[in-house]
């Protein structure tokens, strides 16, 4: 692969309340270069809902060298908001382009799941629910498809107005997307039980249509059997007031199962010839691992984080920072630094 990357979140926006809520431009900084130098990572997507805090991680990841990914991640927004934070987001790649960065703008992010208007649905929830009930969802794949792409024409006219340099967009297969206005295609694109048989083959498709080909999402939860749900590992988290409050019930944890999946779908990728890859992700704030609680209480078993994070102490192998590796970040500073 051309482009070695992991996804960086700045914190995800909905209802104006931030998934990450601890966002110090120093730690960002520390990370960022704990990515390029101990990951050996050439590129990292910069998620997030507020466009000043994308602005400054991807500042000082192009500062360190990093191809940056410039992300913004809308959710529960309406058509004319999403235009907006998009248009907010371009100027500031733009800017950031100009100073001679390498800069990828990321025009959202599954947006038929994530935000209303594509699909059935007045929550993410309900909308993604409809992905275990494949004979309703067949029933809307024609229209959604119609939606998603009238919608990303507005959206790349609005982004290529103000930016220069490659564009793509985030996508989910059921989307079908028309990639012709892209420079790439991307997709968000997770190994399921259900997929496994046929994903080496999918990815080769991908590749085969001609342009450079991103995966801009994979990776796996931290808990046994997680790998075999794919994108659907944070089913097994309860919500109060939208955040995280405990899992449904007990896991096991399993770090080695997380760090295997993460090789074996790189070395997918690889054989498939795809461009750029991005784990998912780097942290997750707010699934915080918590060793000493009931295991219900160990959000980090549902988190697809390289890292476990902390709510109330300083990690042992960074000092400052509240995290630790899982073996995952060993996987895959060793995959990179290799290949």
């Amino acid at each position: 692969m051309r482009a070695k990357g992991i996804s960086y979140d700045t914190g995800f926006v909905r209802d104006g309340a931030y998934s990450r809520t601890w966002f110090d431009s120093e730690a960002v900084e520390r990370e960022l270069r704990i990515i390029r130098d101990d990951l050996h990572c050439t590129a990292v997507r910069i998620m997030g809902g507020d466009p000043e805090r994308i602005e400054l991680a991807a500042g000082h990841a192009a500062g360190l060298g990093l191809e940056v990914w410039f992300s913004p991640y809308p959710l529960e927004l309406t058509a004319d908001a999403m235009l907006e934070l998009f248009a907010d987001c371009a100027d500031r790649a733009e800017r950031l382009r100009r100073r001679g960065a390498e800069v990828v703008f990321v025009t959202g992010a599954e947006l038929s799941l994530m935000n209303p208007g594509f699909l059935p649905g007045s929550t993410t929830a309900e909308r993604v629910g409809l992905l275990t009930r494949p004979e309703r969802l067949r029933e809307h794949l024609g229209a959604v498809s119609g939606l998603v792409n009238a919608f990303l024409d507005k959206a790349v006219a609005t982004v290529r107005a103000r930016f220069g340099g490659r564009v793509t967009y985030a996508a989910v297969p059921l989307e079908r997307v028309d990639w012709e206005p892209f420079d790439l295609v991307s997709l968000d694109l997770y190994r399921s039980a259900a997929t496994a048989d046929r994903f080496a083959d999918g990815v080769r498709d991908l590749t085969a249509q001609g342009k450079p080909v991103a995966v801009t999402e994979f990776g796996s939860a931290t808990f046994r059997g997680a790998g075999d749900r794919g994108a659907h590992g944070l089913d097994i988290v309860e919500y109060h007031d939208g955040r995280p409050a405990r899992l449904d019930g007990v896991h096991e944890r399993d770090e080695a199962g997380q760090a295997g999946y993460v090789r074996e779908l790189l070395e997918a990728f690889d054989a498939g010839g795809v461009d750029a890859a991005f784990v998912f992700t780097f942290a997750l704030y707010d699934h915080v691992h918590r060793p000493d609680a009931d295991p219900r209480d160990d959000l980090d078993l549902a988190s697809y984080g390289i890292v476990k994070t902390y709510e109330d102490r300083l990690g042992s192998t960074h000092p400052g920072l509240p995290w630790d590796p899982k073996e995952a970040f060993f996987t895959l500073a060793e995959y990179y630094a290799t290949h």
